[in-house]
């Protein structure tokens, strides 16, 4: 298939699920005015800024990683489709945790729901890191151009932030606000570039010449 097939539909997916996030949003019932109704939600729209960042950030390095990838075969195709179906799935944790965050920072149920989406957020990582990986130690599906002392240092640095995701779940057993915090700072850190930037070919020496 060709590459660009299979990233268009992710395209689609990363805003399908970005679309989401927002509908969840909703204006609480109650007594109150509604100036104090909409600031009593604040968990509801750190959670959302969390979950739009870090599915955001992974549009943009999946856009970078795609087109690194010349050759597309169908383990990759599952694997980016694995990655999809937990994308998919963001909105809803991401709407439970504002609401349980909002009626009780540490309470049981808190504490479950956000231990449940650091858990998503680590099987989302794990399966970028899938479809990275494979195409890595397969010869012939990378962009020439891409050095191998470039790409072996950008392995580590996606199971650093996969290391994060796990301490920052296990804080949500504590914390759960914190823990949300944390995921959030983690977004930001995949916003920096990981992936290896191709070089430039050195011209043909034999060019122009004869």
């Amino acid at each position: 298939m060709d590459g660009k097939r299979a990233e268009a539909f992710s395209d689609g997916v990363f805003a399908v699920a970005i679309t989401l996030l927002v509908l969840e949003l909703k204006v609480p019932g109650g007594e109150g005015t509604l100036l104090h109704r909409l600031l009593e939600i604040w968990p509801s729209y750190l959670a959302y800024a969390v979950s739009f960042l870090t599915v955001g950030i992974m549009w943009l390095n999946h856009h970078t990683m795609f087109a690194h990838i010349v050759r597309v075969t169908r383990p990759v195709l599952l694997l980016n489709l694995l990655l999809l179906m937990v994308v998919a799935m963001v909105p809803f944790p991401t709407a439970v945790i504002g609401e349980e965050l909002g009626e009780h920072l540490r309470g049981d149920d808190a504490k479950t729901i956000t231990v449940a989406y650091g858990l998503l957020m680590i099987v989302m990582s794990m399966c970028f890191s899938a479809v990275w990986w494979y195409v890595v130690f397969h010869p012939g599906m990378l962009d020439e151009r891409l050095t191998p002392e470039d790409v072996r240092r950008s392995i580590p640095k996606f199971g650093f932030g996969l290391f994060g995701y796990v301490l920052a779940t296990v804080m949500g057993l504590f914390s759960p606000l914190t823990s949300l915090v944390l995921l959030g700072v983690l977004g930001l850190y995949y916003a920096f570039e990981h992936l290896p930037t191709p070089r430039k070919l050195d011209p043909d020496p034999g060019a122009g010449t004869g």
